[in-house]
């Protein structure tokens, strides 16, 4: 048996300029040895000729630099988003659209959970409700009045989309001694001064322990990784990063990660960005600068890598978190904050930076990017590192001016592009106002400029997705049917370069993957239809197949949705 394979397709999207489509790609040892004519190809010596693939479309594997494992917890809690998606079992959860249904919704719960109580006289299990987002409310802003009417006795705890606010009861706040004397940035007050159980951003959210628990127990788990991993595959992603990693703070998870990802079986590369400091913390970066190029050398597979670190510095625009330049808001009120101290943030990045670690920053609001920018300049000031990458994640609101900057210094930005789908018409009408909504998300200003680019899902706050972000960066197109930014739109090519091309390059990783080229690993996404042929609002519709990692072809399970 020859240990050649070549893969023949209906069409092959190589991304390699040099020799853009083939029809068929010989691999061995999971590598991709040529793309071309099954002639060109055979010349590497006896093969076997697999014909799978005939009447599908083959481009790179897609990858998605930013999401988090939380995407696994898809159907473990309450889901009460405003648009429905799939949990990783494949059962479809219902989006909410009112206030109503959301606390219908929560009682049913709660009366579930009273029914289920193994000891009915013990103090309650805090409810648990992921996904909510009430800037799609317009006039309402969920408190703990409205919670109490679900229940006065079990604590609630409802978590925002964005994971930057959550909002209690009355029962919650009781639980964890929470009130008018309690001294915490990001609990948010009444006119009275009393808490009105909206809580901005983790130090405050962390008041809550007995809520977070749960969630975080439920994260590190076996099952939640593996489910992970599997909404990637079902997503015909081939690589997927973990963008927020806490290896620095929980070591011994390093061996769950290694043991479930190196498995064979596991059907995705790896990535995972540790955080320096948890959101809003301080700690000794140079010794968690040393603690990351150890996990790095000790740790690294060709499935599972840790490149780079990640720092939170803001938080979000629908949560009136982010940190905006004037004029600020377009309605509403600020509530920006910003997670460090802009003297002391250079000082946290350098031990990293000298390290050579590629460093990735939490950029929703325009003030955080010039942070973030000047932090940068700096750095490669006092010590030049030509090839460094730092990146500007989120860059939801870049300035051309800012896109220039971040260019000059070598920088790389990934776009948050699914905001035009989830959020355009809020930003539209309530946080930014028009004009900056035009050049939300802005893949044309960074193409024309020639700044490297991503695209990314942030899962779970929106769903895994890469055909999902080409069709928003392509379309641009908001629920209500308004275009944001029409000279902001980009071609599907240029989408499809920004899913593969660009999201390997941002990982350092460009030598290894993005494209179908000799050498480079044989990872393909396998999809029923070719994005650069046909409508281009119908990129989100074509169906994943599967996808081949490392020449092995690795199908969607499509008895589970």
């Amino acid at each position: 048996m020859t240990d050649i394979r070549i893969f023949a397709a209906r069409r092959v999207v190589t991304m390699n300029p040099s020799n853009p489509s083939a029809t068929h790609v010989a691999v061995r040892d999971g590598r991709v040895l040529g793309a071309g004519t099954l002639d060109e190809v055979r010349g590497w010596g006896p093969s076997e000729l697999d014909d799978t693939f005939r009447d599908h479309v083959l481009v790179p594997g897609m990858i998605d630099v930013h999401s988090h494992v939380f995407e696994g917890l898809s159907g473990s809690f309450p889901y009460h988003g405003r648009f429905g998606r799939h949990a990783a079992d494949g059962r479809f959860m219902p989006g909410v659209a009112t206030l109503d249904e959301l606390l219908a919704d929560l009682r049913r719960v709660d009366a579930e959970m009273t029914a289920a109580a193994d000891d009915p006289h013990a103090p309650p299990e805090p409810l648990v409700s992921l996904g909510f987002d009430p800037v799609h409310l317009p006039g309402v802003r969920l408190d703990r009045h409205h919670l109490d009417t679900v229940s006065t006795t079990r604590p609630i705890f409802v978590f925002h989309a964005s994971m930057h606010v959550a909002t209690v009861n009355s029962a919650m706040l009781a639980r964890h001694g929470i009130d008018r004397h309690t001294v915490a940035t990001g609990v948010v007050r009444d006119a009275d001064g009393e808490p009105t159980g909206e809580l901005h951003e983790l130090p405050a959210i962390a008041l809550v322990a007995s809520a977070l628990a749960p969630i975080m127990r439920a994260a590190s788990a076996d099952s939640t990784i593996l489910d992970f991993g599997r909404l990637a595959l079902r997503a015909g992603l081939t690589s997927v990063g973990e963008l927020g990693g806490q290896l620095l703070q929980r070591p011994a998870a390093v061996d769950t990660w290694s043991r479930l990802v190196n498995d064979p079986s596991f059907p995705v590369r790896v990535t995972i960005h540790n955080l320096g400091v948890p959101p809003g913390g301080d700690g000794d970066h140079d010794a968690a600068a040393a603690a990351l190029v150890a996990l790095r050398d000790r740790h690294s597979t060709d499935k599972l890598r840790f490149p780079g670190v990640k720092f939170v510095i803001d938080g979000s625009i629908q949560g009136w978190t982010a940190m905006m330049n004037w004029p600020g808001y377009y309605t509403g009120t600020d509530h920006g904050q910003l997670l460090t101290v802009p003297e002391q943030f250079v000082d946290w990045v350098r031990p990293y930076h000298r390290a050579s670690i590629p460093v990735h920053v939490h950029c929703n609001g325009t003030a955080t990017i010039d942070l973030w920018l000047d932090t940068v300049e700096q750095l490669v000031r006092e010590d030049p590192w030509l090839d460094h990458r730092h990146t500007i994640q989120h860059s939801q609101l870049t300035t051309e001016a800012q896109l220039r900057r971040a260019k000059n210094l070598g920088m790389c930005v990934n776009i948050f592009a699914n905001h035009l789908w989830y959020w355009g018409d809020v930003h539209y009408e309530q946080t930014v106002g028009p004009e900056r909504a035009n050049r939300l998300e802005p893949c044309g200003t960074a193409e024309r400029l020639g700044v490297p680019y991503s695209l990314h899902s942030d899962a779970s706050v929106t769903p895994l997705g890469p055909l999902h972000l080409m069709w928003c960066a392509v379309n641009r197109l908001t629920p209500s049917g308004r275009v944001l930014g029409e000279h902001e739109k980009i071609t599907p090519y240029q989408a499809l370069w920004a899913v593969t091309q660009g999201s390997a390059y941002q990982l350092h990783l460009d030598h290894l993957m993005g494209s179908i080229e000799c050498g480079k690993y044989a990872d393909f996404t396998v999809l029923d239809d070719d994005p650069l042929g046909v409508d281009p609002m119908a990129l989100r519709d074509i169906g994943v197949w599967g996808t081949v990692l490392g020449g092995v072809a690795r199908p969607v399970d499509r008895t589970d949705g």
